[in-house]
């Protein structure tokens, strides 16, 4: 069975043809392809591809954890009108995962365990189908599955999103009359609040850990939950911090539907529109109910064009093609259908105004963006001329778990991330991009581990990073796709300084130029990366890598360099550029410790790098 799709509704969804019914298609062709993969009696489906950390029958117990979450969405939003064999599939898998004496039982929900992440999918999935699954299981099939899910109690979780599994796992079970801890369920949700940031802003556990999970889990679990339990203070809570975050979190996608390459767990591609579909479903969005459907239709739509799913009808570990140096140690074949979180929108039933409005331009189609989210640490801008976003970053490092004697991690220390490039991963990257390194005579770099966020306000950021002898201040100005980098660098005499671009990619050769000044790659379809040195540098060049990217095989990072650091504190500035087109020459003048910079879109800023760096802008 090959994805076929509706014909596209122009008049209905004019920026990107897609419908509810292009959605139920998706969902339907990611259902039947891993039919061929289920164990006897449904209990786990174990897909091809490399093993997680957890084992096989961890991952097939994944294998039907996250696609029964898809069919709760699809089951659910049809009322229950779906062919019976979808619902028999489940049920049966139901039976038999959670009988003991089944060749494929699951395991026992056990401390720190994968289970316990997969038992929450299942918590919300019997939760949505309730009606039409579990009210219908034979009672000692019921019994079961509520010993199995109540086996959570008391057990170990990690420090982070996975607090809340175990508060809609207990939920569900208050629900059906099972054994439940409502000081467990308390706890979980007690437990975020000292992770929020502000300005509808978690950090994934303690400390600068801002990613996805802000959205598909700090946000999705407490909100569903209140949902699951009719909490209407939470909800009320919830709702308005969700508000916030959604009011920002709209700028994170390009015009194509790309989302911004950032953070851990990225093979779960389209889970990103998650909390988009979870402000409407519950009142809580800012956004009109056509702009809600543009941006999740577009985000679908970008991947499904570019191989996800597969010839296959499969979700791989990968961006587009498969690409395992993406995905860490805890994923396996199974763990990209977390995307079924990206279907929570077919919940909503298909009269309601984000199905049947007509598509409303996103942000990003209609103008310029630039986006200060001072809780993150991030300073976003976006170009409507060639629909990307870019993301400036001078705050998330996830400290909490980076290894202190370890290579950073490049998917949270990198300054900048966009929607069209990704970060050299893996064992063939040079690590050049997107880092600002100073290196010693003998060949050693200097890291940025750890982020000391210093200002983030109106098309301005700045932190700071320390290694050894080598102390960095950055202040980052953006202006349209431009960004400029002022870095304050204090260093040893005879060390060279180096501030990487964007690694572009492509699935073929890229066309390069280096200069003294100016150094650039380019995409066949135009987009440009380039790096230009403005003061300081000496040189300009391109780092190569062959298999180091997730958007192509082929890439290259534009760099600026300076063969000889004098000694003390000395400041660089360079432009960092990704656009559709060649960048431009800003002019600068560099008085002490403070640079004025004549922008391309003709505004003065003067950079102060004494202190806590600061901005001035003028026409």
């Amino acid at each position: 069975m090959s994805l076929r799709l509706p014909p596209p509704d122009e008049r209905l969804s004019g920026h990107t043809g897609w419908t509810r019914a292009h959605w139920e298609a998706v969902a339907d062709r990611l259902l039947e392809s891993v039919v061929p993969y289920a164990s006897e009696g449904f209990a786990q489906f174990r897909l091809p591809g490399r093993a997680s950390r957890s084992g096989p029958v961890s991952d097939g117990l994944e294998g039907f954890a996250r696609t029964f979450l898809l069919a709760a969405f699809r089951i659910a939003g049809a009322r229950g009108e779906v062919p019976p064999a979808l619902l028999e599939r489940y049920a049966r898998g139901l039976a038999a995962g959670t009988d003991p004496a089944h060749p494929y039982a699951w395991p026992a929900l056990t401390d720190m365990s994968q289970q316990l992440v997969e038992a929450a999918s299942i918590a919300l999935a019997l939760h949505e189908t309730r009606p039409w699954l579990f009210d219908r299981l034979a009672p000692a099939d019921r019994e079961r599955v509520v010993a199995w899910l109540a086996g959570f109690a008391g057990r170990r979780t990690p420090d982070n999103n996975w607090v809340l599994f175990r508060v809609v796992v207990e939920q569900f079970l208050a629900e059906v009359g099972g054994p439940h801890a409502p000081d467990e369920i308390t706890g979980g949700l007690e437990r975020i609040e000292d992770w929020y940031a502000g300005d509808g802003w978690y950090s994934d556990g303690k400390g600068k850990n801002f990613d996805y999970y802000c959205g598909w889990a700090l946000h999705l679990y407490p909100s569903l939950w209140a949902r699951m339990a009719g909490d209407t203070a939470r909800q009320e809570l919830y709702a308005a911090r969700l508000h916030r975050f959604l009011t920002q979190y709209q700028h994170f996608f390009a015009a194509d539907g790309g989302p911004l390459h950032q953070g851990r767990s990225l093979t779960y591609r389209y889970a990103t529109v998650a909390p988009l579909w979870l402000g409407a479903l519950t009142g809580a969005s800012p956004l009109p109910p056509g702009r809600t459907r543009r941006i999740a239709s577009g985000v679908l739509r970008h991947f499904t064009e570019r191989g996800a799913p597969d010839e296959h009808g499969l979700l791989t570990l990968g961006w587009y093609d498969p690409f395992l140096p993406i995905a860490q140690d805890y994923s396996g074949p199974a763990s990209p259908y977390w995307a079924s979180k990206a279907f929570l929108g077919l919940l909503l039933p298909p009269e309601h105004p984000v199905w049947t409005d007509a598509e409303e331009a996103a942000p990003i189609d209609r103008a310029d963006q630039a986006i200060a989210m001072p809780a993150p640490g991030w300073l976003l801008h976006a170009t409507r001329s060639d629909g990307v976003v870019r993301l400036v970053n001078h705050g998330s490092d996830r400290d909490r778990v980076q290894d202190p004697d370890g290579e950073p991690d490049p998917h949270y220390l990198k300054f900048a991330y966009t929607t069209h490039t990704g970060p050299e991963v893996g064992e063939k990257a040079r690590g050049v991009d997107n880092h600002l390194a100073v290196i010693a005579p003998d060949g050693t770099t200097s890291l940025r581990r750890r982020i000391e966020p210093l200002a983030v306000s109106d098309r301005f950021a700045a932190s700071a990073y320390r290694d050894g002898p080598v102390r960095v201040v950055t202040a980052s100005v953006v202006d349209g796709a431009a960004e400029i980098r002022i870095h304050q660098v204090t260093a040893p005499a005879g060390h060279q300084v180096r501030d990487g671009g964007h690694a572009l990619a492509a699935r073929g050769p890229l066309d390069v130029r280096e200069g003294e000044a100016l150094a650039l790659a380019r995409r066949p379809d135009g987009l440009t990366s380039a790096v230009r040195g403005l003061h300081g540098y000496t040189d300009a060049g391109l780092a190569t890598a062959e298999g180091a990217n997730a958007f192509g095989p082929h890439s290259a990072t534009p760099y600026a360099l300076a063969d000889a650091h004098p000694g003390g504190t000395a400041l660089y500035v360079s432009l960092v550029w990704l656009a559709g087109e060649e960048p431009p020459e800003p002019g600068v003048r560099v008085e002490g410790d403070v640079v004025v910079l004549a922008l391309p879109g003709g505004a003065t800023a003067t950079i102060r790098m004494s202190g806590v760096p600061g901005c001035e802008r003028s026409q």
